[in-house]
């Protein structure tokens, strides 16, 4: 079923009605009729074979003919904590960038010096688009994009994970050995305006540790896709051989 069109689901049962935005999408833009075939996710990990076997007026009937484990998720677990931009196309991308480079975990937030202010329909958007870019990558889990009003609740958020790290302009060393990482890790990204002093303190407080993007002033979505790919090429995720399989020890953290 190499090629068949994926939809994202509550759940997958052997038959599933697929509603809403995916219906309307596998109906009006694909064209999908009975008898053609589907891949549904529901964010289980999962792959779900299914065979369309009636269209309706507000929804289509599929039924569920195999499943197998998802093959395209990261060993490891890593989450992005970035600032809310201004401009949405930027958080957009972002959030899509994050999920095609395997990205387990999406938090934005506002922070000291953020000018942007999130609502229920940019939070909804922002996590259509995971789903979308999900489906692109042939990922077969959507992260689910957080938001928090304020840093320190982002930064809590992440406390379980085993290496924390904070993307800050003015530091001028960076603290972590990002070549050396294994394990979970957590990063985080400032907004246009950066973060205070005072907020990296905060984040020193809570275990994350500063590190510099280089000499030059990155724009804030380059800096969370730059430091998203070098942690993941770091991790093995982007690896030039397919990546290292990670050990048991690294999953379970």
């Amino acid at each position: 079923m190499s090629g068949a069109r994926r939809f994202f689901v509550p759940k997958a049962e052997e038959e599933t009605l697929l509603e809403g935005e995916e219906f309307e999408h596998a109906k009006n833009v694909l064209r999908l009729s009975a008898g053609d075939e589907a891949v549904l996710l529901d964010n289980s990990g999962k792959e779900f074979s299914a065979i369309v076997a009636e269209v309706g007026k507000r929804s289509m009937k599929l039924h569920v003919i195999g499943v197998n484990e998802g093959g395209r998720e990261a060993s490891t677990d890593v989450a992005l904590l970035f600032g809310y931009l201004k401009n949405a196309d930027k958080n957009e991308f972002v959030v899509q960038k994050a999920v095609e480079l395997g990205v387990k975990k999406i938090v934005a937030f506002s922070s000291a010096y953020s000018s942007a202010y999130m609502n229920e329909n940019k939070l909804e958007r922002l996590n259509r688009v995971s789903r979308e870019s999900a489906k692109q990558c042939l990922r077969s889990v959507a992260p689910a994009v957080e938001y928090y009003p304020d840093l320190e609740g982002a930064l809590r958020s992440a406390a379980g994970y085993r290496h924390k790290l904070f993307a800050c302009e003015f530091a001028q060393t960076s603290e972590a050995d990002v070549s050396a990482l294994s394990g979970s890790t957590a990063l985080v990204v400032g907004s246009e305006g950066g973060f205070s002093r005072e907020e990296a303190e905060l984040a020193r407080a809570l275990g994350y540790a500063p590190v510099t993007l280089g000499k030059r002033i990155l724009r804030a979505e380059t800096a969370a896709v730059a430091l998203t790919s070098v942690v993941m090429f770091a991790l093995g995720e982007l690896g030039l051989d397919g990546g290292r399989e990670a050990s048991k020890e690294e999953k379970d953290r």
